[in-house]
């Protein structure tokens, strides 16, 4: 049945593409989490192992979110996991060879791409295709990033004067 939205197919088309690029980038965001979590070591081990699982729970749920979202203007959600990896418009180093500050690190630096990266999106579903609802949704999904990066920005600034405190001491 053809969707009738209020947008023209060539817009329903290339937002539904927009949407095919973020579900990519987030697919990049979970692996890399999964994978922190699996092979995170040190001090930090256990409350890490339960932060990146918390993580790649909660980015699941915005991969599931944004495949709805292209179903509901009526575009099929890539889930070839080969096509969403050449897709992905971000990357990240495996967990076996990071220290856990790395891995936060890395996780930070993913988060920060996609917010840049969404605000592009963002812009181009008002600007170029008239879609406020996409650019709502993707501006939700902006949010839950910008939020994701504080706190790790936040971790991150507690490991520093951890470490600056440690030699001070010394």
């Amino acid at each position: 049945m053809k969707t009738n939205i209020g947008l023209n197919d060539e817009a329903r088309l290339e937002v539904g593409e927009i949407l095919n690029l973020i579900l990519a980038d987030e697919y990049v965001l979970y692996t890399t989490t999964r994978d922190y979590h699996w092979n995170v070591t040190g001090p930090e081990f256990r409350s890490l192992h339960l932060q990146f699982e918390a993580q790649f729970e909660e980015v699941a749920k915005w991969i599931d979110d944004v495949a709805e979202r292209a179903r509901s203007i009526g575009v099929p959600a890539e889930g070839n996991w080969a096509a969403l990896t050449k897709a992905a418009r971000t990357s990240a180093d495996p967990g076996k060879e990071l220290s856990a500050n790395e891995m936060l690190l890395e996780l930070l630096s993913l988060n920060q791409d996609l917010v840049i990266q969404l605000r592009k999106d963002i812009e181009s579903c008002t600007e170029r295709y008239e879609d406020a609802g996409t650019a709502d949704f993707i501006t939700g999904l902006m949010e839950k990033h910008e939020k994701a990066c504080w706190m790790l920005r936040a971790q991150l600034e507690t490991d520093e004067q951890e470490a600056a405190q440690e030699l001070v001491h010394e």
